[in-house]
């Protein structure tokens, strides 16, 4: 069995964004030269995210709104985790989004359902963040 590490880097400008990592993902796989297998792709950070949905925009809108809705950024006084950073609304939207997802390759594409895509969550940007990519197979 082989495996492959790549890191991918992000630097958001906005507090929160959705970015579409599935092209990366598949670039790493064939990279890899791994045919048969799994791949995981973790958020290498516990403000940001990794999950798998479908890739439209009105989707993305009602996450924020969700998320929000669930974990409000202000006030920061809320919450008892702020002071050094006010960010405890970026652990929590993480938490209910997730930190990886585990996708199967199979003849080195990933092997995804109807509309599936592979997204980095950011919940605390503006500074400097990475996701695993890691792969096993043959």
């Amino acid at each position: 069995m082989k495996s492959y590490r790549k890191e991918l880097y992000f630097n958001i400008p906005s507090r929160r964004a959705f970015v579409n990592i599935t092209p990366q993902v598949q670039q790493a796989i064939s990279e890899s030269g791994i045919k048969e297998g799994l791949v995981l792709v973790n958020a290498m950070n516990i403000t940001a995210s990794v999950f798998i949905n479908d890739d439209e925009s009105g989707l993305h809108a009602d996450y924020e709104r969700w998320l929000e809705r669930l974990a409000p950024e202000k006030p920061y006084s809320q919450y008892e985790h702020n002071g050094y950073e006010d960010n405890a609304d970026a652990h929590m939207k993480r938490c209910i989004m997730g930190r990886e997802v585990v996708c199967a390759v199979t003849g080195g594409r990933l092997d995804f359902g109807t509309w599936e895509q592979i997204f980095y969550g950011e919940f605390d940007g503006k500074r400097s963040k990475r996701v695993l990519i890691k792969i096993i197979g043959e």
